[in-house]
């Protein structure tokens, strides 16, 4: 489970940086993206098995950034990451098909296990 790929799209640097770092060290492979744009590349290059995405970022958003990778590749498990003001947008999230939403600063346990219960439920990676 853990040699899988989660990709982390958040254009805060500081906070992308911490929480790679602690699901790398918890044996995660993890790439990120620092904006909506980047995170549809990035997918494409890296195929990942889950999608760590901030909802607040400037540019293309988090919803925008999930519709427009739930539309191209359906199976892919999304968690939004939002903050305690934006619990609208997280619920939003969930209708346009996001796995789940956590509230920043994440609790890292309820992160991976979210994160494992996700890619537990996904379609197959040749969906992707």
């Amino acid at each position: 489970m853990k040699e899988c790929t989660i990709l982390l799209v958040d254009d805060e640097k500081e906070f992308s940086n911490t929480l790679s770092e602690r699901l790398k060290f918890r044996g995660f492979q993890v790439r990120t993206a620092s904006s909506g744009e980047t995170a549809m590349t990035r997918i494409e290059e890296i195929r990942p098995a889950v999608v760590l995405l901030d909802v607040m970022m400037p540019g293309m958003n988090g919803l925008e950034t999930l519709r427009r990778i739930k539309r191209r590749w359906p199976g892919l498990p999304v968690i939004l990451l939002t903050g305690q003001g934006e619990t609208r947008e997280g619920m939003a999230g969930m209708r346009l098909g996001a796995f789940d939403y956590l509230l920043k600063p994440v609790n890292i346990e309820e992160l991976i296990g979210k994160t494992e219960e996700a890619i537990l439920q996904a379609d197959p990676p040749a969906d992707r």
